[in-house]
């Protein structure tokens, strides 16, 4: 074959693997790639060849953050904290608490499933970065702010 031959251009197929024969569906129809993978491969169900699951964002249920927004009334009253943001994101979901809109955030109320069965999926977080409290129950992570709440007593 020469050099100019435009054979040497010709995209070559290649068989697919043994894991994928049967499998492909490149030349299916709509309604039999639908017929196919309606129910049993569904995002989230345990997808198809090639599909992706659907990752849900990670909440607060709404037990969990009537806690924390319980905290967070107590010391907007004594004046010290007075904005917040809500993040939902694919590993976590953070409650930041502002002094003021324009600044970082003083805390981080962290939930991470991820982290349940090693450390705990909660955590609060300063400014800093320093995780000052870590633990498998909101309830217990969250009474760090109880000794910041008795200094404003005071």
């Amino acid at each position: 074959m020469d050099r100019a031959s435009p054979d040497r251009f010709v995209k070559r197929r290649r068989p697919l693997p043994s894991r994928l024969a049967g499998k492909h569906t490149a030349n299916m129809t709509r309604s039999e790639h639908a017929a196919r993978f309606s129910t049993a491969d569904a995002p989230g169900q345990g997808g198809g060849v090639g599909r992706r699951k659907a990752v849900d964002p990670v909440s607060f249920n709404r037990a969990e953050l009537n806690r924390i927004l319980n905290v967070y009334g107590q010391f907007v009253a004594a004046g010290e904290w007075r904005d917040y943001a809500i993040d939902h994101l694919r590993d976590a979901a953070v409650f930041s608490v502002f002094r003021r809109a324009s600044e970082a955030p003083l805390y981080r109320i962290e939930k991470r499933p991820d982290l349940a069965r090693r450390q705990g999926a909660w955590a609060v977080v300063a400014m800093t970065g320093a995780i000052l409290k870590r633990g498998h129950d909101l309830g217990q992570v969250l009474r760090v702010f109880d000794k910041k709440r008795l200094k404003l007593a005071e």
